[in-house]
């Protein structure tokens, strides 16, 4: 039975009614109430309730958690107990972040839910009561004035007029006047006004309520996810792949003993599954998100950093965003009037003071200091209403008495009667001002044995943020589309954003194509959107999904959640809704766009500090694991022992936490995962690493003759300084002297835990000794070698961005 009216058009009341089998004059029985309540439900947004245990232990069940949940059970079997517990608390971590994450992230219904009115004025059985707005129903006559928030889709059948704020449902930046036969949205605001009307929709099928199905539909996939995934998945599968070529030869081949080769294995198996890949890229992101929040920009979803780094296109509100969201007079255009301050004279006059209406607002905000508004008295005051189209004003200023208005200027116009050329000028002076995107004000003058006199027009628009001109050319310059998008219409939408330098080519959604691959090439394309309602902006979002962009949003309204929930980057503006707030990924604390600058730019750190760690990572472990299987499948011999395989990657978890506290280069251009690129130099780091090992096997076995257990030690020192110095090499592209330099806690961490690796090769401690003289030489060795992977680094990065140039011609 609900109906959602067509709003360009007028509807044919007395059908509707009849369609909702209402009466007017006494409303629905309560019995009949009571029938469509259960019919139809609560007017309310439904809330989907899971069990936080069950979301809980979500976090234990995927690829990732698969992997360490394999490298536990494979610590208790081998009885590591230190291991299983250090590999039990990344586990935890990580589901701890994730839940709360996904707790913060999943409020965005709960926000839209008490947006709604709590109670409502209906009438039952021909009496008006009070009753609990989830209680309505399709059919209720209910009462709107001042103040009310519109409880549900309603088609106004009676009374005076309505101007309703709706800014936080469709963006429009003014009130809109309504009288019978509009339809006023759930979730609008009454600013002025009383009427009756019908209910046409309850819950979510209204306005309101499909916005927010709008909000629980939106999804956007990871690309963080999708790039820890797949560095994942190459280490894991790299590694049972050797380790499987490693059983197979000693046992079906050599018929090693079984105990000793599956304890190797296994062992192998813990150190080479990436278990604090997770938590290493999750505390990258948590301790950025903190230094975010020092700039005034708040993250709620931690993924949404790396989101950040890489976003190419920003979809920016207009109103209350790239604005100000607040009327400001504009030039007056001078006609009748002495000068432009009688002409602002006679509109503040005619405008009512402390009401808040923003139209009168900036009439009186617009009054030059010298005016002298305080020496006059208003004797009568009449104030606007959609009938009359004017507001007006009998004025008494010492003995003379005259009266002002202030309204639509062809209204005014009718009122004055001037001559044919004066009217032509002002109707010529009005079409130029709303090309311009201006809604203009027509003032009049009586004076008391006179006749009107039409004084000019005053143009009122809403003026972009101070920074939002700067902020646009900023973000232009690092890389990032700036498209602004706006309910209001068209001619206003070109005209703010030729103020910002944004454009011209602005589309009406409306004229968005139907066909999918049109509408993304023509949303690709455009400056702007006007005349937007909340499913075109989640539709613009999309569409530009689709065509491979990573796309921010920001905003601040209900009208701007469902679209910032989609978006991978969803960005609420300081002073904006809860819903809002909810949805989004990032909220700024300070008014004005140029946190987004810097949080851009520290985004773009931290995606370099968690590229950087991909890369060790994935070298470290074809170090590890290519030099451990060639060894034993060419030489028969077992470079290290299960004991320094463990010293090896716990030496390894310092450092590498680290990284989030590193100093790191920002890229000048939109950066985003590039998987090709990270296993290739990963690979060559790797596989000069397994070059330089063997060639140090080679030395230590031929021309220094150590025994088996010296060389092992050896190794182990080998792969320990030269892993700790390969994190250096993955910090940058270029030479390892560029800078930012490593911060003073990266720098001391990671040569510490040399350090300590080192004495427990000169001392023995759990391995045997080798001396200083052979500890001196591992580590000149390993020296030589990191500056033969620096060239190695830098030839291969300068290889792939030739090659990626050549190949985008």
């Amino acid at each position: 039975m609900t109906i959602n009216p067509d709003p360009t058009s007028a509807p044919d009341i007395p059908a509707v009614v009849r369609q909702l089998q209402s009466d007017p004059r006494r409303g629905l029985s309560a019995a009949e109430a009571a029938r469509r309540l259960a019919q139809y439900g609560a007017n309310a947004i439904p809330e989907k309730h899971l069990s936080p245990i069950r979301q809980f232990l979500g976090y234990f069940w995927g690829p990732i958690p698969w992997m360490i949940e394999i490298a536990a059970v494979l610590s208790a079997v081998v009885a590591h107990w230190a291991d299983f517990a250090i590999i039990m608390t990344l586990l935890l971590v990580n589901a701890g972040v994730g839940f709360w994450q996904e707790h913060k992230a999943g409020n965005a219904i709960a926000m839209l839910r008490r947006k709604l009115a709590l109670r409502a004025r209906v009438l039952r059985d021909g009496l008006w009561q009070e009753i609990a707005a989830q209680d309505l129903v399709p059919g209720d006559i209910i009462l709107l004035k001042l103040g009310n928030i519109v409880p549900a889709d309603v088609l106004l059948l009676s009374g005076d007029y309505l101007s309703v704020d709706q800014s936080v449902l469709t963006g429009e930046s003014l009130p809109v006047d309504k009288g019978r036969g509009d339809g006023a949205y759930s979730g609008s605001i009454v600013g002025k006004g009383e009427m009756q009307g019908v209910v046409t929709a309850t819950g979510l099928q209204t306005f309101f309520g499909k916005t927010a199905q709008l909000v629980e539909r939106a999804e956007s996939v990871s690309h963080f996810r999708k790039a820890v995934l797949a560095i994942g998945n190459f280490l894991i599968v790299s590694a049972l792949v050797l380790i499987a070529v490693i059983l197979f030869v000693a046992l079906a081949i050599r018929h090693e003993p079984m105990i000793r080769t599956i304890l190797f294995a296994l062992i192998l198996t813990v150190a080479a599954i990436p278990v604090a890949l997770p938590a290493v890229l999750s505390v990258t992101m948590a301790v950025g998100a903190e230094r975010l929040a020092r700039l005034k920009a708040i993250v709620s979803r931690l993924v949404a950093i790396e989101e950040m780094a890489g976003m190419d296109v920003l979809c920016a509100d207009k109103t209350g965003t790239l604005t100000q969201n607040r009327l400001t007079l504009g030039e007056p255009v001078v006609i009748g009037a002495r000068d432009a301050e009688e002409l602002i004279l006679a509109a503040a006059l005619a405008s009512e003071r402390d009401t808040g209406d923003p139209i009168d607002t900036a009439v009186l905000g617009g009054l030059p200091a010298s005016a002298p508004l305080a020496s006059y008295s208003v004797l009568k005051y009449q104030p606007f209403d959609p009938v009359s189209k004017r507001s007006e004003a009998e004025v008494a200023a010492g003995p003379e008495r005259f009266r002002v208005a202030k309204g639509a200027p062809q209204v005014i116009l009718d009122l004055a009667q001037p001559d044919v050329g004066i009217r032509q000028t002002v109707t010529r002076q009005i079409d130029a001002l709303a090309g311009k995107g201006y809604r203009t004000l027509g003032v009049a003058r009586k004076d008391e044995d006179g006749a009107w006199r039409f004084l000019g027009l005053l143009p009122l628009f809403d003026p972009p943020r101070e920074d939002s001109a700067q902020t646009i050319a900023a973000g232009q310059r690092m890389g990032i589309d700036i498209k602004m998008v706006t309910g209001d219409h068209l001619a206003i939408a070109k005209q703010v954003s030729t103020l910002l330098n944004l454009g011209q080519n602005i589309v009406p959604a409306e004229a968005l194509p139907t066909d999918a691959n049109a509408a993304q090439a023509q949303a690709e394309q455009a400056d702007g959107f006007a005349q937007v309602f909340p499913e075109h902006k989640f539709a613009i979002v999309q569409a530009l999904q689709a065509r491979g962009h990573i796309v921010g949003m920001t905003g601040d309204g209900v009208n701007d959640a469902p679209a910032l929930k989609q978006a991978d980057v969803g960005i609420a503006v300081s002073g904006a809704t809860d819903a809002a707030r909810a949805a989004a990924d990032l909220v700024l604390t300070a008014p004005g766009l140029t946190v987004i600058v810097g949080a851009v730019e520290e985004a773009r750190r931290i995606f370099a500090r968690m590229n950087s760690y991909a890369i060790y990572r994935i070298a470290e472990t074809i170090r590890v694991l290519l030099f451990m299987t060639l060894s034993i499948l060419v030489f028969d011999f077992y470079p290290v022992t299960a004991v320094m395989i463990v010293m090896i990657a716990l030496l390894n978890d310092f450092p590498i936490m680290m990284i989030a506290y590193d100093n790191a280069p920002m890229a000048p251009q939109p950066v985003r995962w590039d998987m090709t690129r990270v296993l290739i130099i990963s690979i060559l780091l790797g596989v000069l690493g397994v070059v330089a090992s063997f060639f140090l096997f080679w030395i230590a076995e031929t021309y220094l003759r150590l025994p088996a257990d010296v060389i092992r030690t050896l190794i182990f020192l080998k792969l320990l300084v030269a892993g700790h110095l390969t994190i250096f090499l993955t910090r940058n592209t270029g030479a390892i002297w560029q800078r930012p330099w490593p911060s003073w806690s990266f720098f001391n961490v990671t040569i510490a835990t040399k350090i300590i690796g080192t004495f427990a090769a000169v001392y023995g401690w759990f391995i045997p000794p080798i001396g200083w003289g052979y500890a001196l030489l591992v580590w000149t060795y390993a020296l030589a070698w990191f500056f033969v992977n620096s060239g190695a680094k830098i030839i291969a990065y300068r290889t792939l961005e030739a090659y990626r140039k050549s190949s985008t011609r």
